[in-house]
């Protein structure tokens, strides 16, 4: 049976962001939470569902992303530069290790999304 309801740390948790964040986004507004009967926040699965977006279509939390063409994929070692053209001009660099390049299968001409969460950067494809 699914969860109705979930503390303040799990929400944060599952939510990919801290429980200061969490509190600070109750007061603004940015997440509705409710109170147990010691006055403990609560937070609705429906809230985590709303603030995750589709799980079906990336299963990720990041708000943030940016679909592209990669431009270019280099391998140096354990480490890879993947390279990507979001929307002309625009370029971003992603550094990433050469397990996830491989994983992907990251090849220039393909398609990928970006997907920015605080200071990271993971891609997609």
């Amino acid at each position: 049976m699914a969860r109705e309801y979930y503390s303040v740390s799990e929400a944060a948790k599952t939510l990919g962001i801290s429980v200061d964040t969490l509190r600070r986004w109750d007061r603004q507004g940015r997440i509705r939470t409710e109170r147990d009967n010691g006055n403990r926040r609560l937070v609705p699965a429906s809230e985590i569902t709303r603030l995750r977006g589709d799980p079906n279509e990336t299963g990720l939390s990041a708000r943030n992303q940016f679909k592209g063409t990669v431009t270019d994929v280099q391998i140096d070692g354990l480490m890879a530069k993947v390279e990507l053209v979001v929307d002309e001009p625009v370029r971003l660099v992603a550094i990433v290790t050469r397990d996830a390049v491989e994983d992907l299968e990251l090849k220039a001409g393909m398609a990928a999304t970006a997907i920015v969460k605080s200071t990271s950067v993971m891609v997609q494809h």
